[in-house]
């Protein structure tokens, strides 16, 4: 039931934006894109979504405000790992002898005592797979001299990189308050240990990992479950939330998708399965010539009517009225239930009185607006309902239309309108925070 109401929520707009600096960019069709809710104020939330090759931004939210990487340090404790073998510093058979300070690590962890060894080549598989903060710790320790030394270097070449805005204290994304990153940062990260090493990101594919009798699973449980993610890696505390860098490919096109601050592990891969889906569709719609991006903004329903609060109900629409789930964050497993009742439509009464004259119409344009895309054919109608209530003189001109469903969207537009028109129609509704595309014809 919970994933029908995720379904169901909000879908994400697809907009024309990517003529950059050519003047006004080429409006497109639009297009209905796979599902996607979106937190609306958990204070964590960031996220970004980016074409591993050319490195352009697809989708970017609060992508630059300060985060608590937790574990996806551990991203950078295996690239430095990986620089040390490529550069004849390091080998993978090298023995790693664990530290009082490496064994003394909280979980999660290997658990080897001080003194014990173990091979660089495990070491990083543990690191990868089980997210181990005491091989971490030993890693750093073996290569740097001191952890301190290490993550030292971690933020050097994290710079190098161009995180800018990332420092590393600690080599395991254990919390430390100075410890620090963005989601871009993040992001950069990852596209470059793939870049840099791929003969290394297999460790970043590895479902499981076998140490002495014992399987761990990996804690990314994307991969296996979500077509074309072969990576990166997970991370947790109670300061960052529940953090993920997932990497996919679908028809030679590699998509990174960073997401921090959920508040649970379901829905946070959840948010994170969404973003890559939109991103491969706008990947594949440009591949057919259109000219479009991620919307930063959301297609969301109008929503009026009384709040109960709490709720553990979740659905679709029922014959009432349109019932969506708000989330307060991207792994919110608190949800309030919102009821917004479609006006009853009453027949007009028959009167005596004379007809009114009939002004000439308008003049019908080529251009058109959307306001929303649906999965259901009565979102679509209260939405409808909604924005000619509210924005009835702006949208005067257009003509309310809800087609048949396309691609399994029903899109609520405003056609016949001119290009003026148009454009100050969707000016009205964005500045009333209510997401409008234009569409030339």
């Amino acid at each position: 039931m919970f994933e029908l109401a995720r379904r169901l929520t909000f879908a994400l707009a697809l907009v024309a934006s990517l003529a950059i600096g050519l003047g006004a960019p080429t409006a497109a069709t639009a297009a209905p894109a796979p599902y996607l809710t979106i937190p609306a104020t958990e204070p964590k939330y960031a996220a970004i979504v980016v074409d591993a090759n050319t490195g352009e931004v697809l989708y970017a939210k609060r992508a630059d405000s300060p985060r608590y990487p937790a574990s996806i340090t551990k991203v950078m404790t295996l690239y430095l790992a990986f620089e040390a073998i490529s550069e004849g510093r390091l080998k993978p058979t090298d023995l790693i002898t664990v530290s009082a300070r490496a064994a003394s690590q909280p979980p999660t962890k290997l658990g080897l005592a001080a003194g014990e060894q173990i091979t660089v080549d495990d070491a990083m598989k543990a690191i990868a797979v089980k997210s181990a903060n005491d091989m971490a710790v030993a890693l750093a320790e073996h290569i740097g001299g001191t952890e301190q030394r290490f993550a030292a270097l971690m933020t050097l070449r994290g710079q190098e990189l161009g995180m800018s805005n990332t420092r590393f204290v600690n080599a395991s994304g254990l919390p430390d308050s100075r410890q620090i990153s963005t989601a871009r940062d993040i992001a950069i990260m990852s596209r470059a240990v793939m870049r840099d090493y791929p003969q290394y990101y297999s460790f970043f594919s590895l479902r499981s990992f076998t140490f002495r009798g014992v399987t761990m699973n990996n804690h990314n449980r994307l991969l296996g479950q979500m077509w074309g993610v072969d990576g990166l890696k997970t991370g947790y505390t109670n300061a960052s939330g529940f953090n993920l860098a997932a990497s996919a490919v679908r028809d030679g096109r590699r998509l990174i998708a960073v997401v921090l601050g959920g508040r649970s592990t379901v829905t946070r891969d959840d948010h994170v399965e969404d973003l890559l889906l939109t991103g491969f569709d706008v990947m594949k719609r440009r591949s057919l010539g259109e000219t479009i991006t991620v919307a930063q903004s959301m297609f969301e329903p109008v929503i009026e009517g009384p709040i109960e609060r709490p709720s553990t109900e979740q659905g679709d629409a029922d014959q009432d009225g349109l019932r969506v789930v708000l989330t307060d964050g991207p792994a919110s497993t608190t949800s309030y239930t919102v009821m917004a009742r479609i006006p009853e439509v009453v027949p007009p009464t028959r009167t005596a009185t004379p007809p009114k004259k009939v002004a000439p119409k308008k003049p019908r344009g080529q251009w058109a607006i959307q306001a929303g895309a649906f999965k259901s054919k009565s979102q679509a109608r209260a939405q409808l309902t909604q924005l000619q209530r509210r924005f009835r003189q702006v949208l005067d001109d257009g003509e309310a239309e809800i087609g048949g469903a396309v691609g399994g969207y029903f899109r609520v537009r405003f056609e016949g309108m001119t290009a003026d028109a148009a454009k100050a129609a969707c000016k009205a509704l964005k500045a009333k925070k209510q997401a409008c595309m234009v569409v030339a014809p």
